[in-house]
């Protein structure tokens, strides 16, 4: 059997604004009443064709020439291009400034005249002429005492190896500087504290087993509980429901 709750009349809610029907405030038909109206403008249907048979002038189609004024045509110069004429064939035909060549008239003799230079064909090559040229003399080396009237440097030279007698043979035997060994400081002087590195020592541990955190279970309470604790989701309490008030503030 279904459980029966009274009737709160704050659980009750009326429709939306959606559920009104206000009259509209676009048109004129149905407008409201309350709220100012423009002016509305309307349509024409379209005119018969025997408006044509009452007004036959002609409507704005006129086409006046741009150039053309209140006072009359533009009177401003205008070009156009066209092709080129032919030519008149004549007996006598003038030449043009083009035809004449200035620079080609001999000079008189009062007149003055720039030097001028031509560039004529390479003359041949003399084999009578026995002169040698700059690269046929030789020149005697200036490196060495080999030039007679020439002072000449200290010259050196470098000789071979000796195998007996030589700098590299010792024949007394010397010892060298790294036949000598070295000795200990600590021989003739005070020795300082000396340290070594040995092994990791093992710390001491018995055989047993100890439990680690993930072993234990602490939900597991039976033991000395009769259930482990548990929550639940209580009911929603109404929002209608008065406060208790026990003290009043003055």
């Amino acid at each position: 059997m279904e459980k029966k709750y009274p009737i709160i009349a704050g659980r009750e809610k009326g429709p939306g604004p959606g559920r009104y029907g206000l009259p509209p405030t676009i048109g004129f038909i149905g407008h409201d009443f309350t709220k100012p109206t423009s002016p509305a403008y309307s349509f024409h249907g379209r005119m018969s064709d025997n408006m044509y048979c009452v007004d036959s002038s002609p409507g704005p189609q006129y086409h006046i020439d741009a150039k053309m004024t209140r006072f009359g045509r533009d009177g401003t110069p205008a070009f156009s291009i066209l092709g080129r004429m032919k030519e008149p064939k004549e007996i006598l035909q003038t030449p043009g400034p083009g035809s004449y060549n200035p620079e080609k008239a001999p000079p008189y003799s009062l007149q003055r005249r720039p030097p001028s230079y031509t560039m004529g064909s390479r003359t041949q090559y003399r084999c009578v002429d026995s002169v040698p040229a700059p690269n046929k003399y030789h020149l005697p080396p200036l490196i060495g005492p080999q030039v007679p009237n020439k002072p000449a440097s200290a010259s050196y030279t470098i000789a071979s190896t000796f195998r007996t007698g030589g700098p590299a043979v010792d024949l007394a035997k010397t010892p060298g500087p790294c036949r000598y060994n070295s000795t200990d400081p600590s021989v003739f002087l005070r020795r300082q504290p000396a340290f070594s590195m040995l092994g990791r020592h093992s710390f001491p541990r018995d055989t047993t087993k100890k439990p680690g955190p993930g072993t234990y279970n602490p939900q597991r309470v039976t033991v000395h509980k009769a259930r482990a604790p548990a929550y639940s989701l209580g009911i929603r309490h109404s929002e209608f429901i008065t406060p208790l008030i026990v003290t009043v503030s003055d």
